[in-house]
């Protein structure tokens, strides 16, 4: 199976790392702030329809290009070398494309490129193939 989208946005910039912690009875609780859950929302939302029918089974190869608004400070396709980092903004889409039901489980993926770029079309272009 393989599955290729691109899904126009401005992508979320706030990411899973930036859990809160608060301190009870003298134990860490952690939760997650208004603005995590907003992102979350938004990717999921984004997602969704691109859903297949059956999760895949495999291992997966997944890739995806986060493309920012460039604005006038930045050429259109130029790397982006600014925060957030690309592990923090793909563990979240990973957890969304999981709970989309996507693969079983995101330890399926087994190969994975990710770029950020500036952009003048900003969004989310992936690609997720089942692999052998």
């Amino acid at each position: 199976m393989e599955l290729e989208f691109f899904i126009p946005m401005i992508p979320p910039t706030t990411t899973q790392q930036e859990h809160q912690v608060n301190t009870r009875g003298g134990k860490a609780q952690f939760y997650e702030p208004a603005e995590v859950k907003a992102a979350r929302s938004k990717l999921s939302d984004a997602v969704g329809p691109y859903r297949p029918p059956a999760p895949m089974s495999g291992a997966v190869r997944l890739m995806v290009k986060w493309c920012f608004p460039c604005g006038d400070t930045h050429a259109d396709g130029e790397y982006r070398i600014t925060k957030p980092d690309t592990d923090n903004l793909q563990k979240m889409l990973k957890d969304v494309m999981t709970k989309n039901r996507f693969w079983k489980d995101d330890a399926q993926v087994a190969s994975e490129i990710c770029e950020k770029f500036w952009a003048k079309v900003p969004g989310l272009y992936i690609r997720a193939e089942e692999t052998q």
